[in-house]
């Protein structure tokens, strides 16, 4: 049995893609699932918060995986995890930059790397989540085309609602040319400020827009709670935080991902 792989995107930076891909692992290592992670950004932040120990920027990472230039495989920089069941594939300095500044002039087969690279780990697995870079560059075409599914992560907002369009587009696009049977798991609503009319009034939009496009919106949203960055700050799970706010926080993302996984909960 070979692993579902989740590709968590949006090109707006700031949706908290790398926070939702941190307690989304965590709510598969609490069920037992053999998680992987991937830090397909190259600002590198779910690696300082995932992996077990630091990563030095000359240590061999997610770039190498892709490069042509680099001898190793995904299989040869997988670090361990700050819990048990996680592993990561870690990204730190600026080697990836200059990847995806090597894939754009790569041709055929660029699109492929990361999906080929992952082939060959996806059976010690059941679940990868691939955390993108806020983009729409060769490095978040790589994680769409070696996904199963994508997660749409997003705000409740006016400018979060008008770049899903974009984003939708070149999921379509990704479908067409390189990955037909990708599909969008759903949208995750985050930070979402339910005492607010604008939040309520943008929601309301974006459930308008999915259902529009046959996608589904993950219900409740996410909400605006500092608790949930101060955990990821400090390299922990909700249910390890100690509040009662955190730990129904914490059985929201578990929710989510069964959801997204098709598991009932």
């Amino acid at each position: 049995m070979t692993a579902q792989i989740f590709a968590l995107c949006n090109q707006k930076g700031g949706v908290g893609k790398s926070t939702t891909t941190f307690h989304l692992a965590r709510s598969g290592v609490l069920r037992g699932l053999r998680v992987l992670v991937v830090d397909n950004d190259p600002q590198g932040n779910l690696t300082a918060v995932a992996a077990a120990e630091p990563v030095s920027e000359d240590q061999a990472g997610l770039a190498d995986a892709l490069s042509s230039r680099a001898s190793e495989t995904v299989r040869d920089v997988i670090v361990p995890g700050i819990w048990p069941g996680l592993d990561v594939v870690p990204t730190s300095g600026v080697t990836l930059g200059t990847v995806r500044d090597e894939l754009v002039i790569a041709g055929a087969g660029r699109e492929g790397r990361l999906r080929e690279a992952l082939a060959t780990v996806a059976e010690d697995y059941d679940l990868i989540l691939i955390d993108c870079a806020p983009s729409l560059d060769q490095l978040t075409i790589n994680g769409l085309t070696a996904a199963h599914g994508v997660l749409v992560v997003t705000h409740s907002k006016q400018w979060s609602l008008s770049g899903l369009s974009q984003l939708l587009d070149t999921i379509e696009s990704v479908r067409g040319y390189y990955n037909p049977s990708l599909t969008v798991a759903g949208v995750l609503v985050n930070q979402h400020e339910e005492r607010t009319v604008s939040g309520q009034t943008w929601l309301d939009e974006l459930h308008t827009a999915a259902e529009a496009r046959g996608l589904r919106v993950l219900t409740p949203p996410i909400p605006k709670r500092v608790v949930i960055a101060d955990a990821t700050e400090a390299a922990r799970g909700l249910d390890e935080w100690g509040s009662a706010e955190a730990t129904t926080l914490a059985t929201l993302y578990s929710k989510h991902l069964a959801t997204i996984e098709g598991v009932k909960p």
